[in-house]
């Protein structure tokens, strides 16, 4: 006597409660990707907010004076770098913008000899980068700069640096630096080209690639 289009009321029950269940679990599923989904903005947005971008500096920006553990010393002008051979040692500076939103903490340099060009994709692994001896920090929308300098001769990258500083030519400088945590760590490949005016030779850095080793590489 209970029934209905030929189901009987436990049945009918029965499948009302199995389609409850089905419509929950999809308003559960739907609500986990929803908030996994609002996890990783929240986490992406996060890390945009600690992220450091190197550049070269503007022109009209402050110089900076640089001084070495030995007592040397260069005035470092806004939108260039220092390349230098004194006493059989070398000495190289860039002076540096940090565009990014987060502090800039370098962990190391490679040298590289020859330009840039835009066929050089790949960089120095970290392991073969040089530690920086000194903590350098670019704080977010400021200057700040990177130094390094080579003072033995049997060092492998001594000989063609050193002439390379002489003759003068270009060669590239890669820097390797994070935030302050150690995260978002970011390779910037620097040419370093020499301009002549006249008697006054100065270097210009110029950015040619950036790669983010934490993350997928968006090109």
């Amino acid at each position: 006597m209970w029934q209905l289009a030929g189901l009987d009321w436990a049945t009918t029950a029965t499948l009302a409660t199995a389609f409850g269940t089905l419509v929950l679990a999809v308003a559960t599923f739907a609500a986990v990707r929803s908030a996994n989904r609002a996890t990783r903005i929240s986490e992406a947005a996060y890390s945009v907010t600690l992220r450091p971008v190197l550049v070269t500096s503007r022109p009209e920006d402050t110089a900076q004076k640089v001084r070495w553990m030995d007592d040397h010393w260069v005035r470092l002008e806004g939108g260039q770098g220092t390349v230098e051979f004194v006493d059989g040692r070398l000495y190289f500076s860039i002076s540096l913008r940090n565009v990014g939103a987060g502090l800039a903490v370098p962990f190391g340099w490679h040298a590289h000899d020859g330009t840039p060009t835009l066929d050089e994709y790949t960089h120095a692994e970290p392991d073969e980068f040089r530690l920086q001896q000194r903590d350098l920090y670019v704080a977010p929308n400021d200057i700040g700069f990177w130094q390094a300098a080579i003072r033995e001769r049997d060092d492998p990258d001594f000989a063609w640096l050193s002439q390379a500083a002489m003759e003068p030519r270009a060669f590239l400088i890669e820097i390797f630096y994070g935030d302050a945590d150690g995260g978002q760590r970011t390779i910037t490949r620097f040419g370093m080209i020499p301009v002549r005016f006249g008697e006054d030779l100065r270097w210009y850095p110029s950015v040619a690639r950036h790669w983010y080793l934490d993350r997928p590489d968006p090109r």
